[in-house]
């Protein structure tokens, strides 16, 4: 899946910027070397002094020197590399810019075409002709009806107004349940009267037989 994805397209200022980017490279490489042997140099030059052989101490620093020139060489060529790549770098994305600008610019000749003058006006023209016929329809009717028509209408508008007001107090109704106890219940003992009147009435009928 992943072979089949399209690559981005290097192109030939894409590749030109890679190749004066990698001679800049080398070239700071380089220039590294180059500070090695002067730094070798001078220690040369240094172990040469210090047993008196001052000629050979002599030769060391005019190689030194040597390299010291070269190193300069290469810090200019190096400068004029950067400021190359500075100024391609730079171009492509003014290409880059104007290119989006040109898109732009088709975007809003496209958009020009269709926003043109006859057609807003003609929609104006046809959003005031509905707004006349809306007053006139509104006229017509107002005129048409008496004054008891017009109070009846606005009667039913109220009426349905308060239909409306009723209908949503009544989804909005909470019903409420009542509470629960909060204390035990109290059970009430039972009475001894019926075994009264139980023994009160056997009595009576002893007394009869």
């Amino acid at each position: 899946m992943g072979g089949n994805q399209s690559l981005p397209k290097i192109t030939a200022q894409d590749r030109a910027v890679l190749d004066l980017k990698l001679q800049r490279d080398k070239l700071r490489q380089y220039q590294k070397k180059i500070q090695v042997v002067l730094d070798r140099e001078h220690a040369i030059a240094k172990a040469h002094l210090a047993v008196g052989e001052k000629e050979r101490a002599a030769i060391a620093l005019r190689r030194r020197k040597y390299q010291q020139s070269l190193l300069m060489k290469t810090d200019g060529q190096l400068e004029n590399l950067e400021q190359l790549v500075s100024t391609i770098e730079f171009s492509l994305v003014e290409v880059s810019v104007l290119h989006g600008l040109k898109q732009g610019n088709e975007v809003l000749k496209e958009i020009h075409k269709e926003m043109n003058v006859e057609s807003v006006e003609k929609l104006l023209a046809e959003t005031q002709e509905a707004r006349e016929y809306q007053r006139e329809i509104g006229e017509i009717l107002s005129n048409t009806l008496t004054l008891d028509e017009e109070d009846a209408v606005q009667a039913e508008l109220r009426q349905l107004q308060a239909e409306q007001l009723e209908l949503g107090s009544t989804h909005l109704h909470i019903v409420e349940m009542p509470t629960a106890p909060t204390s035990e219940p109290v059970i009430k003992a039972p009475t001894e009267e019926p075994l009264v009147q139980s023994n009160t009435t056997e009595a009576r009928v002893l007394v009869a037989a």
